[in-house]
């Protein structure tokens, strides 16, 4: 198939977590013999930060202003089979206004589902969605599953709704050799959000204070001037995903913090649960609807509400903390590799193409 695709980005990782999915995604995409062409508009923050320029085996359109892009895009999509929209793409809505010049299966992928519909609900503006919501599209996919997907087809009019999670490349993230630098009891990484402060203050700041003698390292973008910084906390201001596999080699144990709409909603993993689990980190997470979906409690990964229950799994024995890695790990490859998610995403487009009248 010809899947073009249109995002947010694909070249920068900078407090991005959209590029890491879909460069796993697109590389599975490709290796299973599809042709891919991923679409994003060139702006500054990004371009400025950026650490992928090609797409191997693909190809990546960068694009200053639609405008100028729509008649290469329009031409790019007139033998396509798949075109793929995705939230907070700049330009979704003027992309939609091509729909009638392609015969591709038409879907819009929210990898921010739970944050969608909080601004709805909050009557805020969704750049992404305009006034026929999603009625135009053939097929949602969510990166939330559970009530998320009703409310993409009784809120926003998609004809269809299906789950479609983070995944992960086995082949970048891996178990890697521990580096000096990244040295921690307990690690995080993590764009700042106010939404998560909280979490990050009981779980991962007070445990902290609680153990000067011991070293913990978060990772992340746009960590604001008064953040209350601890002595031992040590910060890395950006990681690359190169990085990743020897930073949580390093970590004892590695925490996990989901936004409160993410969190709120359930059935939401981050694509860095995925991420840890395959590098082998012992993770600690707050609870969630569905997360027993992905992962076991207790025999896959360790459930945290308070500081004393980080402080409880800082103390676990190198065997259990071996064996918890081991069996999340093993999950994560079975059922959560880009490879795996690709073969769920091609089930899901022949079954509606074959529903699909005209396409």
């Amino acid at each position: 198939m010809k899947i073009v695709i249109f995002g947010l980005s694909i070249s920068s990782s900078w407090g991005n977590g959209h590029a890491t999915l879909w460069r796993a995604l697109c590389k599975a995409l490709i290796a299973r013999g599809h042709a891919v062409t991923f679409y994003e508009r060139d702006v500054s923050y990004y371009a400025m930060n950026r650490d992928l320029w090609e797409l191997p085996g693909g190809k990546l359109v960068l694009y200053e202003d639609w405008n100028e892009a729509q008649t290469d895009a329009e031409i790019e999509l007139r033998d396509a089979d798949v075109l793929i929209v995705t939230s907070y793409c700049h330009d979704a809505l003027a992309i939609a206004e091509s729909f009638s010049k392609t015969r591709a299966l038409r879907i819009f992928y929210d990898l921010d589902t739970p944050v969608t519909f909080a601004r709805i609900a909050a009557g805020e503006s969704v750049s992404y969605i305009g006034p026929r919501g999603l009625r135009d599209y053939h097929l949602a996919l969510s990166f939330t599953g559970g009530e998320a997907l009703r409310l993409l087809q009784d809120e926003l009019g998609a004809p269809q709704a299906a789950p479609f999670y983070g995944c992960v490349d086995p082949d970048l993230y891996h178990i890697g050799t521990p580096q000096p630098q990244y040295r921690a009891a307990l690690s995080y990484i993590g764009t700042y959000a106010a939404d998560r402060q909280a979490k990050l203050a009981e779980l991962f700041i007070e445990p902290a204070k609680q153990l000067p003698g011991e070293r913990f390292v978060i990772a992340g973008a746009q960590y604001p001037a008064n953040f209350p910084w601890v002595d031992n906390i040590h910060f890395v201001q950006h990681l690359p995903p190169g990085e990743h596999p020897s930073f949580y080699a390093a970590s004892r144990l590695t925490l996990n913090i989901t936004r409160d709409a993410m969190a709120n909603m359930g059935y939401c993993p981050s694509g860095r649960l995925f991420e840890a689990a395959a590098c082998g980190a012992v993770i600690i997470s707050d609870e969630w609807p569905g997360l027993d979906e992905f992962f076991e409690p207790n025999e896959e990964i360790i459930i945290a509400s308070n500081r004393d229950d980080v402080l409880a799994a800082l103390q676990l024995s190198d065997g259990e903390l071996s064996r918890l890695a081991n069996a999340a790990r093993g999950r994560v490859l079975r059922e959560h590799s880009a490879a795996r998610r690709v073969e769920e995403l091609e089930a899901l487009l022949e079954s509606v193409a074959s529903e699909t009248v005209g396409v």
